[in-house]
């Protein structure tokens, strides 16, 4: 599921209403510093409207589109997890204001015409609750999905790690939604919708992770993006590069399942 148009990091404009207090957070701030410019509320609740302004003066200009990522996975595979700790998080962390990124948890699966077990994983059922949970996630969470995501694949145990990562990064949310839209309807659907995403890559996929950049795929981006995403990014942005694009690319080791 694509998450909603806040993921890449979209820094509204923060105008300050009143004198800032100093450079720290009032203790009253109960968002993580990845979100402090997310929305004037948030920005005034934590004194950093300056910051956040300075920040918008910086940012690249929207009149040239952000590079489009789209990750096909699924959420027990070795190679997506590593993939997400590795690179794209990273990479998007750094570069959110020059990128967009989509999260499709189906990968390998299969959908079977079976209403007590509408799908099949590569990795056994649990996979299979987890990319739901996953899926799940990103439908309610908006632009803290990547974030949560992330903590979860970065676990040592990626399906005990859903509900602390989620009250960690979108504490606003119960559990209860979660598990509300897994054993629910709503999780069949949203499973379903990214089935069908990623029947209709073409060229079919073959393996995951499956990356692709503007909604295409190519043997040549797949090997940049394995090895060094980051520099890929910032090679295919066209607008003016940010600073972070200075830096000395890092290779990693590519994996797939």
């Amino acid at each position: 599921m694509k998450l909603p148009g806040l993921l890449p990091g979209f820094l509204l404009l923060c105008t300050s209403l009143g004198s800032s207090e100093g450079s720290h957070p009032k203790p009253a701030c109960r968002y993580p510093p990845s979100q402090w410019c997310r929305s004037l509320e948030i920005a005034i609740a934590c004194n950093v409207q300056k910051q956040c302004m300075e920040l918008n003066a910086t940012r690249p200009s929207r009149a040239v589109p952000p590079v489009s990522v789209t990750l096909y996975y699924e959420i027990l595979c070795p190679g997506c997890r590593g993939f997400i700790s590795q690179q794209l998080f990273p990479t998007w962390t750094m570069l959110q204001d020059i990128m967009t990124v989509t999260l499709v948890p189906y990968g390998n699966a299969k959908e079977l015409p079976s209403v007590n077990s509408p799908f099949t994983c590569q990795h056994g059922e649990p996979e299979c609750r987890g990319n739901m949970i996953e899926a799940c996630i990103i439908h309610l969470t908006g632009h803290s999905a990547f974030q949560i995501i992330y903590c979860m694949e970065s676990a040592a145990n990626v399906l005990n790690a859903a509900q602390p990562c989620l009250q960690l990064y979108a504490p606003s949310v119960s559990w209860a939604r979660v598990s509300s839209c897994v054993t629910g309807d709503l999780g069949n659907q949203l499973m379903h919708a990214n089935a069908v995403m990623t029947r209709a890559l073409s060229p079919t996929h073959t393996h995951v992770p499956w990356v692709t950049f503007y909604g295409e795929y190519t043997e040549d981006n797949e090997d940049k993006a394995m090895s060094s995403l980051f520099s890929l990014v910032c090679q295919l942005y066209k607008g003016v590069k940010p600073p972070a694009c200075n830096g000395a690319p890092v290779r990693l080791n590519r994996s797939f399942c």
